[in-house]
Formats: structure tokens, C-alpha cells, sequence
């Protein structure tokens, strides 16, 4: 196992600053702790690669009572003190970046504990909890964000498998020695909003969706030549409908959302959605339209347990009433019903 060592919220000399630091130059530890705000850390990582910079990583692999985070979360650090990611409320982030600079001068990696009953009196949780974190370097930076990036681009789900002895990690592997204690962390492709409309809740829907971590695919048949200014989208397409279903590929990590006020369109769109893997599937629009919107696909053969997954209408019931706000209820249906990252001690 690796050594269990007592790590103290040493200078704050580290992480993330908004803007690159001079060569050599240890960033400065951020006033406000947007490194938290970085969901997905392999743009990051690749960006680092191509700096030539040299990355560990801690990953959060043991809780015990509460943690504000996830097991399985994990942040980022490179040579020059910069962070991306976070694996508590903000309590440990300081410490830990501290002790992976350690990790990446000597290379044997680490094992935190922080939390009651731990041996580190000066750096507790808020929570009450305790957590364990595991910090190693990445020995080869340029492989395994190679692969992370093949996975991703094929939409394919990848697990990383760490060894807690030595911190080797294998991809996709059963097992890596025996008797090895390993972590696995699986990794799913970004989840894909498929949006079919051209009102302002598209608008919004749109513009909201990646700040969620979402890539978004806008469907509008017969729209303008160019999509919306300001809104990132990873598709747009104004074929006429019935071609870009055709095209559409659909993945568990895919949810899909019909707001073409057309109850001949919606259900074009209600038809292949509901024959997929999607995650979650919904329809803009009144209730009444919600009743005549399930006769019709029953009529075309939908049973009830692909009707389930339909959200009809749209969006949590949170009293929305402007474009921004149904887009915010949609946007948490989506929460709600979003496939997540496992991770678990094998």
C-alpha cells in the first residue's frame, strides 16, 4: 500500500490561476476556488500535455459518514501548482495540491486521510465525515489521455483501474496483480442534449445546457443557414426531419427534447427517442397536449414501459413560466435523471 503519510495545508503557493503563469513560476492559490467549477478535467490535462507540464492526479477513494463530493471525484495538479477539479467542500483542496507537488518531485504516490478519527488534527471536514484520497503522478500523460480521448470520441464508456499500491493504472483491465488493491473509475461518454425546435426555450435551452456539461445537438428543419450567435453547439441541422432522425444517433448518455409546438413533428421525434438508449426523453407543451401526445403514440405501438420514460410536459414543476426558467426545469429533469460515473474499491 502506498505510504499513509500526515499532509499539512503547507504554503499556499499552488493551484489554479486564470491565466497562465510565467515559465517556472508556481501559480498563486486562487482568492475564489474556481478550480470547483471544472467538472471535466480532460481538456484540461490535454491542454497541460501540450505545455509540457507534469500531472498527478487525487482521486477520492474511500468515504466514511458524509462528503460534499462523490467517491470516485477527482482534481488535477501540474508542476506549476495549477488545480482543476476538487474532492471536498473546499476543506482539503489546499493540502492536497500541496502534497501532490511532493508527489511529482519524489514519485511515490500517496495516500491522504483527512476527517474525524484521522491522524491529521489540522485539517478536518465540516462534514463530520472522513475521506480518503489517493494521489499519484501520471508517468505517461501523453497515453492516457490519448485513450480517455478515443473513448470519448467514440461515446464508448472506458474504466481506469488504479493501483492503490503503486499507483500504476491498466484501462478496461479485471485486475492488475493479485492481491492488488485497486480502485475503478468509470468514465461515460459527455452527455448529448438533442434539442428539436426553434423558439426562445430552445434559445435557452441551448445556451444553458453546456454550462451543465452538456454538448448539444440542435435540430431546426428548414432554419436559417447559420446557427444562433453566442449559443455552442456540436451540431446543427436543418435538413428537413425526417432525414435528421434518420442520421440520429442516440447512446444512454443522450437525452432528447421535442419543442416544436408540431404534434406531427413531436411525434416523429417522440417515436425514434423513445426506440433508443436515451436517458431521458421529453415534449414542450400543455397537459391536454401531453394526453393526445401518449394517444397517439400508444395508437403507434409504444407500450407503457417505453411510455415511462417520457416527460410530458417537460421539466420539473418548478412554476416556469419564462423561456429561461422552463429551460432551467428541463435542465434539472436532466439532473435528476443523468447517468453518472461509478467508481468503487475492487
Amino acid at each position: 500500500m502506498a505510504d499513509k503519510i500526515t499532509p499539512f495545508p503547507g504554503p499556499r503557493r499552488d493551484p489554479a490561476a486564470a491565466t497562465a503563469p510565467e515559465p517556472g513560476a508556481r501559480a498563486d492559490w486562487p482568492a475564489w476556488p474556481t478550480y470547483g467549477l471544472i467538472d471535466d478535467l480532460l481538456p484540461v490535462l490535454e491542454g497541460w500535455h501540450a505545455r509540457g507540464r507534469r500531472v498527478a492526479t487525487a482521486t477520492l477513494v474511500d468515504i466514511s459518514g458524509s462528503s460534499p463530493r462523490p467517491l470516485g471525484s477527482e482534481m488535477a495538479i501540474n508542476d506549476l501548482g495549477e488545480v482543476a477539479g476538487y474532492v471536498s467542500g473546499g476543506c482539503v483542496e489546499a493540502a492536497v495540491a500541496t502534497q501532490a507537488l511532493e508527489v511529482l518531485e519524489h514519485g511515490k504516490p500517496v495516500m491522504l486521510d483527512y476527517g474525524a478519527g484521522s491522524p491529521v488534527l489540522d485539517v478536518q471536514l465540516t462534514c463530520g465525515g472522513r475521506i480518503r484520497i489517493f494521489v499519484r503522478a501520471i508517468t505517461d500523460l501523453e497515453n492516457y489521455v490519448s485513450r480517455l480521448r478515443s473513448a470519448r470520441d467514440a461515446r464508448v464508456p472506458i474504466d481506469v483501474c488504479i493501483d492503490l499500491d503503486d499507483g500504476s493504472h491498466r484501462f478496461d483491465a479485471p485486475a492488475l496483480a493479485t492481491g492488488s488493491q485497486l480502485f475503478r473509475k468509470r468514465h461515460l461518454p459527455t452527455p448529448r442534449l438533442i434539442v428539436v425546435g426553434g423558439d426562445p426555450v430552445t434559445l435557452a435551452l441551448c445556451r444553458l445546457a453546456p454550462i451543465f456539461g452538456y454538448e448539444v445537438a440542435l435540430l431546426r428543419p428548414y432554419g436559417p443557414a447559420a446557427p444562433p450567435v453566442d449559443t455552442p453547439l456540436c451540431q446543427y441541422d436543418t435538413r428537413p426531419l425526417r432525414s435528421a432522425l434518420r442520421d440520429l444517433q442516440l447512446d444512454a448518455s443522450c437525452a432528447v427534447y421535442t419543442l416544436t409546438h408540431d404534434m406531427d413533428d413531436d411525434h416523429s421525434v417522440l417515436i425514434k427517442a423513445l426506440a433508443s438508449e436515451a436517458f431521458a426523453i421529453g415534449a414542450l407543451g400543455s397537459r391536454s397536449k401531453s394526453f393526445e401526445r401518449q394517444a397517439l403514440l400508444r395508437d403507434a405501438g409504444i407500450d407503457a414501459d417505453r411510455m415511462a420514460r417520457l416527460n410530458t410536459p417537460a421539466g420539473l414543476n418548478i412554476g416556469a413560466r419564462e423561456p429561461h426558467e422552463i429551460a432551467l426545469s428541463v435542465l434539472a429533469e436532466l439532473v435528476e435523471r443523468r447517468p453518472r460515473e461509478t467508481a468503487a474499491a475492487t
